[in-house]
């Protein structure tokens, strides 16, 4: 969440951050309209008349209900509704331990089946798959943790051609068993199994159970068991991923995985959902491969989820994601997860995606309350935590976000990146770098490996506080990672050399390193020629190379790709990136200029936080500029 500086997280989200994480929400760029999609541009065709009715519609769906969310601080205890309820993960007995698999896949479609349940409050899998199974389980702090009065608990042993389920429904409050049922089948019928469990529960809890959801729960995902299992180990990886230091890398797995699933049941549509999900994750979050290829994988799966089941609220939710993430048609995506949100009722992705989209229109306010209202759905999801503190980064409620990191770091109390974020926030707010000092010193005491996946950060502090050997100490730990990354923006390690070199005049080093970080750079804009923030990056460096000229232009391109009436998000990153731009080509003017319109307001990003601007060498070109210095000056905390 760190300025941008950082990692991707997700969100994120999955961030930002000044030279710091990619905490910010989504990360997507700007799209490129694929030559065809018939199927949805027929949908589109049809909703387009009533565009503007359904956007307002969804706004008072998501944002103004009331259901069981109310507008508090994200550090407020959970409300506790009597039909409220986790299915924890279930214990593998099985004496093959590669069925673990198998066995998150049978927890995780009990979960599924009991969500689609509108009489329920059914947490989302991402929070409880941390309750890890085959450990003492203290259920009232879980319920407490989770805000649900009841959990599921069981377990899954798998021999041969046949299989034991084993499940009990608990009072979280109380410890008391309310229902217990052992399975003892063929592995064939373990899908009936899972409707009959979840059925059986929503029965306890007294749920009422309508013809549709009751079709829904008893169909099954698919009749082949080893496209299930394939299916269940790239699910496992998808949600892990934000988690792990080689997401990109478990989210191609996650593809591989789901690729051989369809192909072994063509009619797998949970298969092809998620697949859509995750190509359209690699082509909009951080514009990681923002290539027409990667955008036509993300169609042609949407496609196939809609050829099978056309009126799924999964294929909504599908279809909502690609035009949001492919091709930022907001409206569109409004109007798809309006849809699916009748037969979805406790899926957070609903409202995180809301959320997303209510921001990149410049609705933020609106779009953090969103995103609120997932965490009631989804309390211990790391990724959405780490996007709510950066959205109030954005409106300068730096309080508020400190306390969101509190509760991400409650999750995840080690997290390297996190702990560093959490004093990054403190030079956002205050220009006072000693907390996030502190911090680093605290993690680098812990081995030369901890401080990884922060290092991005540590470079951040470091150039704020001109210490040119912390720098470099940050950089060999970086490796061949970026030095910045924010949103849309990402500054490669050869970029970051030159940036040091610069701060210490050492002007031929500093010359030599822009080159390099040009030549990728341009390969990077030669392969996603319609993306903005791409385009931005190369114009900052033809400034650092004294290439005026183009990079004024190249950045002005850049503007007129991603302008902010498209993305809220990224286009106001690139106006800000060009205010640099300008500043580095010698046009004070220009660069004062748009400095001066883009301080008012949300602040999408932090560059332009106080502590960025007193701070950061990208602005000392127009240090004791008194426009400039009156500029700082009305950010500093009051």
């Amino acid at each position: 969440m760190a300025l941008a500086f950082a990692r991707s997280w997700c969100e994120v989200k999955h961030g930002v951050r000044i030279g710091v994480v990619n905490l910010s929400g989504d990360g997507v760029g700007n799209a490129a309209t694929p030559k065809k999609f018939k199927t949805i541009k027929k949908r589109r065709a049809h909703v387009r008349w009533a565009a503007v009715a359904v956007a307002l519609l969804v706004l008072g769906a998501f944002v103004g209900g009331t259901f069981f969310f109310s507008h508090r601080p994200t550090t407020s205890a959970l409300r506790v509704l009597d039909k409220s309820i986790a299915v924890l993960p279930f214990e593998n007995l099985s004496s093959d331990k590669e069925n673990a698999y198998f066995t998150d896949g049978v927890q995780d479609e009990i979960l599924t089946d009991l969500a689609k349940i509108a009489d329920l409050k059914v947490i989302s899998r991402t929070s409880v798959m941390q309750y890890k199974s085959g450990l003492a389980r203290n259920l009232r702090k879980i319920g407490e943790e989770l805000g649900v009065a009841h959990v599921v608990e069981g377990s899954v042993q798998r021999a041969a051609n046949k299989v034991r389920v084993n499940a009990q429904l608990l009072d979280a409050r109380t410890d008391a068993h309310l229902w217990a049922q052992t399975y003892d089948r063929d592995l064939a019928d373990v899908f009936a199994i899972q409707s009959e469990i979840a059925k059986a529960i929503a029965d306890q809890l007294q749920a009422k159970l309508s013809p549709n959801e009751k079709k829904a729960i008893e169909q099954p995902p698919t009749t082949d068991l080893a496209a299930f299992d394939l299916y269940s180990r790239a699910k496992s990886l998808v949600l892990t991923a934000g988690f792990s230091a080689t997401q990109d890398q478990d989210r191609r797995k996650a593809i591989e995985l789901l690729d051989e699933a369809v192909k072994r049941d063509p009619s797998f549509f949970d298969a092809y959902c998620q697949l859509a999900y995750a190509h359209e994750f690699l082509y909009g979050y951080r514009g990681h491969d923002h290539t027409p290829a990667r955008l036509a994988l993300a169609e042609a799966a949407v496609q196939a989820a809609t050829r099978l089941r056309p009126d799924a609220a999964e294929t909504h939710l599908a279809r909502a994601q690609y035009l949001y993430y492919g091709l930022r048609d907001y409206v569109g995506a409004l109007a798809e997860l309006e849809i699916a949100r009748r037969a979805l009722p406790n899926d957070p992705r609903l409202f995180e995606l809301t959320g997303y989209i209510l921001q990149r229109r410049g609705q933020q306010e609106e779009g953090l309350q969103s995103l609120q209202r997932a965490v009631e759905l989804d309390p211990r999801n790391f990724f959405t935590l780490q996007q709510i503190s950066l959205s109030y980064q954005a409106l300068r409620r730096y309080a508020e976000a400190i306390a969101a990191l509190d509760r991400a770091l409650a999750i995840v109390p080690e997290n390297a990146e996190t702990r560093a974020d959490r004093g990054l926030v403190y030079l956002f707010w205050k220009a006072d770098t000693r907390p996030l000092h502190q911090t680093i010193d605290a993690i680098l005491a812990q081995g030369p490996g901890a401080i990884v996946s922060a290092g991005v950060i540590w470079f951040a502090c470091a150039l704020a506080e001109r210490d040119p050997a912390a720098a470099e100490r940050a950089l060999v730990a970086l490796g061949d990672n970026p030095c910045l990354f924010e949103r849309g923006i990402s500054l490669s390690h050869s970029f970051g050399e030159g940036l040091l070199a610069r701060m210490t005049k050492d002007e031929a080093r500093a010359r030599t390193a822009f080159e390099a970080a040009r030549a990728q750079q341009e390969k990077i804009v030669q392969a996603q020629p319609d993306y903005g923030p791409a385009l931005c990056v190369l114009g900052l460096i033809d400034a650092a190379l004294g290439r005026k000229d183009l990079a004024l232009d190249e950045g002005r391109r850049a503007i007129a790709l991603l302008p902010v009436e498209k993305d809220f998000v990224n286009g106001s990153l690139v106006l800000q990136y060009f205010a640099i731009t300008a500043a580095w080509a010698g046009e004070k003017e220009l660069a004062l200029e748009h400095l001066e319109a883009r301080v008012r307001g949300p602040v999408e990003g932090n560059m332009l936080s106080y502590g960025v601007l007193k701070l950061h060498p990208f602005w000392d070109p127009l240090r004791g500029d008194p426009r400039f210095e009156k500029i700082v000056g009305s950010l500093a905390p009051k």
